[in-house]
Order: structure tokens, then sequence, then C-alpha cells
């Protein structure tokens, strides 16, 4: 059979061509001069024994060999073999030949294959999953577990390269990243590298089961993972306690979380009808898949634009990590959104006669065959072309609703709180060019309304910033926020309030002459309210590394100082761990919420303080009981608790550790200072326990006492001999009471 003339060498020239990127269009007579002629190809369709052809791309030529080699793993490998040993004829050639590339690996290219071709097939498929043998499925399924393992690990006998923690090829989906550190506490080769990997494991298992479990959750559950996540990984790398997670595998792991909520948001909306189904329904769901793209590019921009590039201990280099394609997934999803609210905008203002003779029941037939939460850049252009065709169908509609709102306007106008809200409830229908068009003198009195607005913010802004929070001229106050934190908070509402006025003037009023100067003012005035900010960080950062330069300030915290002193003078127990300390643990931790970098030294001394934090309450409750508990009992019963309250005062004066006592109680021994308040806290309980007591008993001798003064001796003598004698057994228990009180 000649070569040109050959059918099963054409068949496999010509597959080898397309997969390889080259031009089968160039003729036979090219292809049989790199392939056709090759005795490796000869072999393999008339030697029934030969069941391997192996397909290699050298320059502008194809290779063919009757063995895997060692290739190299960045050149890709197109495999033929075949089922049976046959000779391979035009009759046998697609039922005899299968076709396999290998990329990478050979490891990586089976794992591929089990993960996701063959382990579906055998195990999920019911056809083919009820006749295989269950010990097959097992071994199947570890086969797939094991090369996942290897290729996680990088073992050099399968790939050929040194191991590295930043090698993140196998990680293709969160779970992997997660699976990655669990195996890596369990058969690292060091114990530190363990026990590292055993922190970050650890870190993970808040989220891990979630993405692992991932379609079962509601698309407003996984709202709430996002935020999780967000602040999962912040702390993963902000750990201080082991070396730092590598910003290549961070890196990658943002972008495999990005891809599986894009992928996942997909699903979710796909089982929707975005175009018949009820719009509260598409809105509600559409909506929150748009958050969930939304919110995780922001957290992304946070994380590596802003928080992380200002972390000392561990900054993030280079720019901040941006999840493009969902970010481009969200504003698909915005585009339907927009498109499917302008039908029920238009709906909702023409009365059922109109939207008839107006066709708006076939406004969705340039979207048939689309899938439109399928985005990339081959459906994109298939996406415009049916906008545009949807924008024409509903031209005369918007005609008829411009008339209609130009009427609501008016009405309104001279309101403009109403104003404002008017066109914010119907943006998705003045943004529109045919209306915006139409209401051009309706956007100029808005922007104006805007400017008016935005005047307004600044002056009250120049107003109060000087001032006392609280004050009728100071910053507006909010609860719990030392001075500093509520001021930055209120600035940031401002901030907030300008940023929609901008936005939806650029949705709105981009095109107006007047626009661009008051984007101008607007920004001005936004740089104005950032430089605020920051002035009032500065400060407390210069005020604070002032006061720990000042021993008596109270921030001076060491972890070898004691924990309290007595004092003699006035005989009252102080904890040395001031109030000041209190409040700056919660500055630091709300301005670091707020995105601000904490200098290494306060941050230093927010740490050692935030350790012994807990004790220190704990303490501080004692001390406040033993201060105070004189004021508690009642004079008369004092020397009855005398010896419970000596005890008490005992091990408050007695505060030593070590050997014979000598040491007192430092924060830098947890496990003495434990049992020292463990010990404390049961004196003073005790010490309570028996002030509760004989309070009680007081008071139900003096309700007896009042209740004889109210008998009348002379006609209820009975009575009186009864509460007497009721008196005399409550003394009688009383004394019982206080000799087991006194031979504790």
């Amino acid at each position: 059979m000649a070569g040109e003339g050959d059918k099963r060498k054409r068949f496999i020239s010509a597959t080898a061509a397309n997969y390889f990127g080259l031009d089968p269009a160039v003729g036979p007579a090219t292809l049989a001069a790199e392939l056709h002629s090759r005795p490796e190809l000869n072999s393999f369709l008339d030697d029934g024994s030969e069941f391997l052809l192996v397909v290699q791309r050298s320059g502008s030529q194809l290779t063919a060999s009757n063995t895997i080699e060692d290739t190299d793993s960045k050149k890709n490998v197109l495999v033929f073999f075949k089922l049976r040993p046959d000779v391979i004829t035009e009759d046998n050639l697609h039922s005899n030949i299968l076709i396999s590339s290998m990329l990478d690996s050979p490891i990586n290219t089976l794992y591929q294959a089990v993960r996701q071709v063959f382990a579906p097939a055998l195990l999920k498929d019911e056809r083919w999953s009820k006749t295989f043998d269950p010990k097959l499925q097992k071994l199947l399924t570890e086969l797939e577990t094991g090369l996942s393992t290897v290729l996680r690990r990088s073992d050099p006998n399968y790939t050929g390269s040194k191991f590295s923690e930043d090698d993140v090829r196998a990680i293709l989906t969160p779970t992997d990243e997660f699976q990655y550190w669990i195996e890596c506490s369990r058969h690292g080769s060091k114990w530190r590298s363990k026990e590292r990997a055993s922190h970050f494991k650890d870190l993970f298992e808040d989220i891990a089961k979630d993405y692992f479990n991932l379609d079962s959750l509601s698309l407003f559950e996984v709202v709430d993972l996002v935020e999780t996540t967000k602040g999962t990984l912040d702390g993963v790398w902000r750990q201080t306690e082991h070396d730092p997670y590598p910003q290549p595998r961070m890196h990658n792991l943002l972008d495999v979380i990005g891809g599986s909520l894009g992928r996942y948001v997909q699903r979710k909306l796909a089982a929707l009808n975005l175009w018949k189904d009820a719009f509260h329904s598409v809105k509600e769901n559409v909506k929150a898949g748009i958050f969930i793209c939304e919110q995780w590019v922001s957290a992304c921009e946070y994380l590596t634009g802003q928080l992380w590039q200002c972390y000392t201990l561990h900054p993030w280099k280079n720019d901040k990590y941006f999840p493009e394609s969902l970010a481009k997934l969200g504003k698909r999803l915005d585009e339907v959104l927009t498109v499917r609210t302008l039908h029920e905008k238009l709906a909702f203002f023409l009365p059922a006669g109109e939207q008839n003779a107006l066709h708006l029941a076939q406004v969705f037939e340039p979207f048939a065959g689309l899938n439109p939460v399928h985005y990339n850049s081959y459906t994109e252009p298939l996406w415009k072309a049916a906008v545009s065709q949807y924008e024409r169908i509903i031209a005369p509609a918007e005609q008829k609703i411009a008339s209609k709102l130009k009427k609501v306007i008016s009405e309104i106008q001279d309101s403009p709180q109403q104003l404002l809200q008017t066109f914010q409830k119907h943006k998705e229908l003045i943004k529109h060019p045919n209306i915006s068009k139409e209401l051009l003198f309706e956007r100029e009195i808005l922007l104006a309304r805007l400017q008016d607005y935005a005047e307004d913010y600044q002056r009250d802004f120049e107003t109060r910033c000087h001032g006392v929070p609280g004050d009728v001229s100071g910053p507006l106050s909010g609860k719990n926020l030392s001075e500093v934190v509520n001021n930055i908070v209120w600035v940031r509402q401002l901030e907030l309030k300008m940023d929609d006025t901008i936005k939806l003037a650029e949705v709105l009023l981009s095109d107006l002459p007047g626009f661009q100067t008051f984007h101008r003012s607007a920004d001005s005035f936004l740089e104005q309210l950032k430089v605020y900010e920051q002035e009032q960080f500065d400060d407390w950062s210069r005020n604070i590394q002032s006061e720990l330069s000042n021993p008596k300030s109270g921030l001076c915290i060491q972890a070898n100082s004691p924990v309290m002193e007595l004092d003699h003078v006035f005989g009252t127990l102080n904890i040395l761990y001031s109030d000041r300390l209190v409040t700056l643990l919660r500055e630091v931790r709300q301005l670091s919420a707020l995105g601000f970098a904490i200098p290494a030294k306060i941050q230093h001394i927010a740490n050692t303080a935030q350790k012994f934090c807990k004790q220190a309450v704990i303490l501080k409750q004692v001390a406040h009981f033993y201060n105070s508990i004189d004021q508690q009992m009642i004079e008369s019963q004092k020397p009855m608790m005398l010896q419970s309250a000596l005890a008490f005062e005992q091990i408050i004066k007695h505060s030593k550790s070590g050997r014979g006592g000598k040491a007192q109680i430092t924060w830098d021994n947890p496990r003495e200072l434990e049992a020292y308040i463990q010990k404390l806290q049961a004196a003073a309980e005790r010490l309570s326990t028996e002030n509760r007591k004989l309070r009680k008993w007081h008071t139900n001798f003096i309700e007896k006492v009042i209740s004889l003064m109210n008998i009348d001796l002379l006609r209820q003598q009975q009575r009186w001999k009864d509460g007497v004698q009721e008196l005399r057994t409550g003394f009688a228990i009383f004394s019982i009471f206080q000799e087991k009180m006194n031979t504790r």
C-alpha cells in the first residue's frame, strides 16, 4: 500500500499533526516525508505483535518510536496503542487503536486519567460500578490516592526533581493543598517539619471540610465561607510559631480557591433557567454568585495588596494577586442580572397591552442556545452579539419608559432625598443609553444634588475633625471604641458614603459636562479623609512608642516581672497588668482589622500582653474581690469570717514560687501561675460562699424578729411562743453551721 494512499497512515499523521499544532493542509506528501516513511510506523501498523507507537515533535519534524523511553517532561508525547494483537486495517482502524497524550510525567498523566476518566466511570456510573468487583474498586481508589500523594510530595523517584515546597503542580483544588499538609504532618522527614505541617493542617481545619463538600453548601453558605477563608489564610500567613508559609504556595492556593469558587457558582446557577425562572429566585441566586466572586476578588486584593504587604515579619513581595477569571465571571453575572432586571423594570412600568404590542415576551430569544454562566474568550463575542440584539428589541419599550420616568422625577425633584432614592431604585433602567439620553435634564439635576451632598459632607467633616468624639462639634462616637479607632471608623463611614456617591455618578452621569469637576472635587475630599485617617494612626503610633519608653505608663510589661504586689500602706492588692494594656490590645486588634501595619515594637508588646491577658483578667477579678470583701461583710459577722479571711490573705501575702518559696511568681512561669490562680480562686470562692450564707442567716433572723414584733401578745400568745421557739431553733442550727466553719 503506497504511503500517500494508505488510509491508516493518513489517520495517524493527521491526528499527530493536529495534536502538535502542525498544519495538515500542507498535503500528504509533506506528512509522508515526516512520518509515513518511519519504520516504527510500519511496524505498528503491519506487525500484530507491535503494540505501541510513540510520536513526538522535534522542531518542525515528527519522530516515532515503538517504546516509551526517558522523555523530556517539558515535551508532549502522543501515544497510539492497540487493544488486540492484530495487524491494523482500514476496517479495524477505529476499533483497535486507542490514543493517549502524556504531559509533564507518566505518573501525572496516569493520575489525571484515573481521576478524571476511569474512577468516575467505574465507581460512579451505575452501569459499570454494579458489576465491578468491590476489591478492584478499592484498589482503584487507593491507586488514585497514592498517585496524588506522590505528586503532592514531589517525590524525586517519580518526578526526577528535588523536593521543594514551592512545587505546586499537583495542587489543583483547595482540598489538594489541605491534604498536602496532612500528609507532611504524618510523613515529614524531620520532627520540626512535621510539627510545622501539623500547625498548618490545624489552621486549615476550619475550612477544609467545607471545601471538600463545597457542592453540598448553598450559595449563601459559601458567601460566609469566603469570609471565613479570608480570616483563615490571614492566620496562616501571619503565624509566627514556625517558618513562614511560602509565597508561591499561597499564590497558588489563592488561585485554586478562586477557581473552585468560580466553578461552584457556575454549577449552582446552571441549575436555574436564568431567563424564565421567577425573577426573585434568579435575582437572589445571581446576586449571591456575584457577591462570592466580588468578595474573593476583594479579599485577594486586600490581603496581598494591603495587609500582607505591610506585615513586616512576612511581607508579600511583588504585585498584589488578582483573580482575573473570577472577576470576569462576576462581571458576566452582573450583566446577566442587568438584562433580567431591565426586563422586570420594563414589565413593571408597561401595562400588559403595551408589553404585547412591543413583543416583550420574546426579548430573551437572542440568548437561546447560550449558557450565560460559561465565561471565556470564545463565548464573549457570542454573548456581546446577543446583548446587542436584545437591546435593539427593547429600544421601543425604552422610549415609553423614559417618558414615564420623566413624569415620576418631575414630581419629586425638589426633594433631594427622594430624588436620590428614585435614581438609585431605577439605576438599571436609567443607565441604558436610550433612557439616559431622554433623561438628560433630570440627570443634570441629580449631579447638582450630589455636588451639594459632597459639599455638606466636607463641611461636616471639617467642623468635627478636630473635636472630641461624642461632643456636639466632634466626630460621631461608637460604643467601646478608643478615640483613635473611633475617629478612623467615623472617617471610614464618610469614605463609604462618598464612594457610594461617586459610584452612582459614574454609572449614571459620566457623560455630563459637570461630571469631571464633581469627580475631581469628590476625589480630593476622599484624599483629605484618607490623610486624616493616616494622621490619626501615625499620632497614635508615636504616642504609644513614647509611652513604651516610660516605665510608669503601664505598657512596659516583661515576661519575667511579678504578676502582682500588695500595697502595705492601703492594704490593697494590685495586679501588675494595667488597664492601659487591655486597651492597647483592643486598639492593636481593631487597627489591624482596619488594615493598618502595626509597628514591630508595638506589635511585640501586644503579643506579650496577649499571652497573659486571660490570667490577668482572672487575677483582676480576684484582686477586686480582695479589695472590696470587707465592704460586702456585715460588721457584726466579720469576726465569724476571720479564719477564712486570714487564710485567703495568707495566700496573697505568700505568692512565692520555687523551692522554699523565695522567688515571686512571674508571668513567664505559666504552670506555677495557673496553680496559684486556682488556689486563689478556691480561697476566694470559699470566703464568698461563707459571706453569702452568713448574710442569708442574718436576713432570716431579721425577718423573724420583725414578724415577732407584729404579734399581739394578749391575743396571740401561742403564735408568739411558736415564733420564739422557731427563732431559738434557728440560732441552734446557726451555731452548728458556725462550728463547721471554724473547723475547716
